[in-house]
């Protein structure tokens, strides 16, 4: 693991931080499908190695990011956006998967998927130009991907354990964190569909505010659901009719707001049941073609 920074930034005038999934959200890296080249005729034909429903829709995939970055917009978020590079793949139009933002500055990871290993690089060099530092960043043998990745609180992070984060990542993600006075604790993952329709854990669990997450409860490992009873969580179930149209996958824009995908009528109407302001915007080719929902096409960088 290479350590690139080591000195917290002073927080008078801070441009980024982490450590929260709920609060705010102030400012927010995405890669359009445009900026991710899904209007490149090489980068679509790989859609089904990549793990696609179908050949994506480059219009209709542009117009619902537009969509997207709306909602985004009405909250007052400012919203980067990625350039585009020739070693990036579709994927990375879901950005939230090859960083993880700390108050200490970006922790680059290095995905299981290796198509992906150079949207970390990507989004270091853009993080550079603009002034937000790389605190670490994930090497071989380890394997990382924020999806994985959650914070339970300030000082705790939950990182699942399966497909795409190995144990040599998560120590390193440990020996990176602990001495920030963050613990670091692991969270086994299923196996699922298998390897070819990775589950991340963000895809099983999203935090609705500091004390609530919306979860797929059948698919969580049992010592994941009795952590997040101890630490008090209140869990809402999605409704398991919407589980293949990713109805967990649900980004807090913080103050009880919430951002989904339109599809989820059933689980959307539960969260707003249970006091939630549920935006939405349609997520057939974005989100439900290439598995990746409202969190995974947000790299939140700020939160307040």
């Amino acid at each position: 693991m290479a350590r690139v920074q080591e000195q917290p930034v002073p927080q008078s005038d801070v441009a980024f931080n982490g450590h929260s999934m709920v609060g705010p959200l102030k400012r927010v890296l995405v890669c359009s499908p445009k900026s991710a080249g899904w209007n490149r005729p090489e980068r679509v034909a790989r859609w089904q190695e990549l793990g696609f429903g179908h050949a994506p829709d480059f219009f209709k995939a542009q117009e619902q990011h537009q969509a997207l970055r709306a909602e985004l917009d009405v909250i007052g978020a400012e919203i980067l956006e990625l350039p585009p590079s020739d070693d990036l793949s579709l994927d990375a139009a879901y950005a939230h998967d090859a960083s993880l933002a700390t108050d200490f500055g970006l922790i680059l990871v290095r995905p299981g998927k290796m198509n992906r290993v150079a949207e970390a690089e990507a989004q270091g060099r853009f993080a550079a130009g603009i002034g937000i530092p790389i605190l670490a960043k994930i090497e071989a043998p380890g394997t990382t991907e924020a999806g994985d990745i959650v914070w339970l609180d300030a000082t705790t992070l939950l990182i699942g354990n399966g497909y795409r984060t190995n144990a040599a990542g998560i120590a390193q993600m440990r020996a990176i964190l602990a001495p920030k006075g963050i613990e670091v604790l692991a969270a086994p993952l299923p196996y699922g569909p298998g390897p070819s329709a990775c589950l991340h854990l963000m895809s099983l669990i999203s935090l609705l505010d500091e004390r609530t997450a919306l979860v797929d409860l059948p698919w969580l490992a049992v010592e994941t659901v009795e952590l997040l009873s101890s630490r008090g969580f209140k869990l809402i179930e999605i409704d398991y009719s919407e589980r293949d149209t990713l109805a967990c996958n649900v980004l807090s824009l913080g103050e009880k707001r919430l951002l989904a995908i339109s599809e989820n009528r059933q689980t959307n109407d539960r969260l707003r049941e249970h006091g939630f302001d549920v935006r939405t915007f349609p997520g057939s080719e974005i989100c439900i073609n290439g598995s990746g929902g409202p969190t995974c096409l947000t790299r939140p960088l700020l939160r307040g």
